[in-house]
């Protein structure tokens, strides 16, 4: 698809962008410095995501605070080609789920794109935002997720958390198996889902299981490479895939 015609099919303008973890699988390093503010190659990783948004026509994104959140609160305002509104959850930790349903005034009735600040990738021949717009169809669908490789994904050493039917429906990795697809921390979402939900700490794991009971959670296979920067460690194998990328 070209850049017009992606520009006259369906695209969020609303993103919700996860920033208030407190980053202790990243320590000592997070000690002092929020994890989306730790950098990659001179680039913090909350502003990696914000270039994958504007480079997908976002206008606005809703970020969530709660640890170091006045650093957070001050970077994510230099911002000039993106509108970011933030919301506060220095009280109360409200956790994957429930940030969303606090920031919900924020997002609108249209579906929106749900990142995780941490989550970087090296697009492929497509890019994956987009891509994720164009298999959209809120008619079979309430959530769409970013999947990538289990194998493969530099910094991840896990055993993946689904498997994906032919048409994208989704199911939960079964018992001692490896699953061939990990989420790679990138979504579209549907508001309607969590809109009768009490403001409460919750995981979106909770959201995910209840869609995939009713066949309505999806996946769209990453392109390229995704960079689980999850440690201090993985921040070198990171920074070391990118560079061989650009060469």
């Amino acid at each position: 698809m070209t850049d017009a015609a992606f520009l006259s099919a369906f695209r969020p303008r609303k993103a919700m962008v996860l920033a208030a973890g407190r980053g202790k699988r990243m320590r000592p390093i997070t000690a002092t410095t929020p994890k989306p503010l730790v950098e990659v190659l001179g680039r913090s990783l909350i502003d990696r995501v914000f270039d994958r948004l504007t480079e997908a026509s976002v206008e606005t994104a809703v970020v969530n605070v709660h640890y170091l959140a006045d650093l957070i609160e001050v970077h994510v305002g230099k911002r000039r080609d993106l509108s970011v509104i933030v919301s506060d959850e220095r009280d109360l930790l409200l956790d994957t789920g429930g940030g969303v349903v606090k920031a919900l005034p924020h997002l609108g009735s249209e579906p929106f794109y749900h990142l995780n600040s941490d989550s970087i990738w090296i697009e492929g021949v497509s890019a994956n935002l987009p891509a994720l717009a164009r298999a959209w169809d809120g008619a079979r669908m309430d959530g769409l997720l970013l999947l990538a490789p289990t194998v493969g994904s530099v910094g991840y050493s896990g055993v993946g958390d689904f498997d994906m039917a032919g048409d994208g429906r989704l199911t939960r990795r079964r018992e001692r198996t490896v699953a061939p697809f990990v989420y790679a921390g990138a979504a579209i979402l549907n508001p309607g889902i969590f809109t009768d939900l009490p403001l409460a700490p919750f995981s979106l794991n909770r959201i995910f299981d209840e869609l995939i009971g009713q066949g309505r959670l999806h996946g769209v296979r990453l392109e390229g490479t995704w960079l689980h920067v999850g440690t201090p460690e993985a921040i070198g194998q990171a920074e070391r895939t990118i560079r061989l990328s650009a060469e």
